[in-house]
């Protein structure tokens, strides 16, 4: 029997924190699975900048990924694989519901689960966010956690 996998978009919010705890609870329930907990930091490619701007972006990149590792990431995978989870941690540069995608399409995932208002709050809930773009665009199945 092959493993369920789900995609958890984490981004340090109550509501990422709500989506993890009931991916670690569908595990829990299903048996036998994985559980990729993502953090994506927004990036865009498109911007004109010199050359010096664009070498200390790099260096910022990595600034933001190793932050991302060290505050949201490795903490809660240490904790869910205490709980006895399989769990793998991924921070990516991009656009969040394309990579979450990604990450589905790529690891055979059953399911998406994020928070529906994250670290972004007000802003997505005029604009639209992360998680009404999964559900346009998704190719499976999208549960978001209130």
């Amino acid at each position: 029997m092959s493993k369920t996998v789900y995609v958890v978009g984490l981004d340090g919010s109550d509501a990422g924190e709500r989506a993890l705890d009931f991916a670690k609870a569908r595990a829990k329930a299903d048996g036998n699975c994985e559980i990729i907990i993502c953090y994506v930091i927004e990036w865009s490619p498109f911007s004109f900048q010199t050359a010096e701007e664009n070498e200390q972006r790099h260096k910022r990149r990595e600034e933001e990924i190793s932050m991302a590792l060290s505050r949201v990431i490795e903490p809660a995978s240490k904790a869910a694989a205490s709980e006895g989870f399989t769990v793998e941690g991924v921070v990516k540069h991009g656009d969040a519901a394309e990579i979450l995608d990604d990450l589905a399409k790529k690891h055979g995932a059953a399911q998406i689960i994020v928070g529906r208002v994250g670290a972004r709050g007000l802003r997505e809930r005029v604009f639209g966010g992360v998680a009404g773009r999964l559900v346009a665009t998704a190719s499976v199945p999208v549960t978001i956690i209130p």
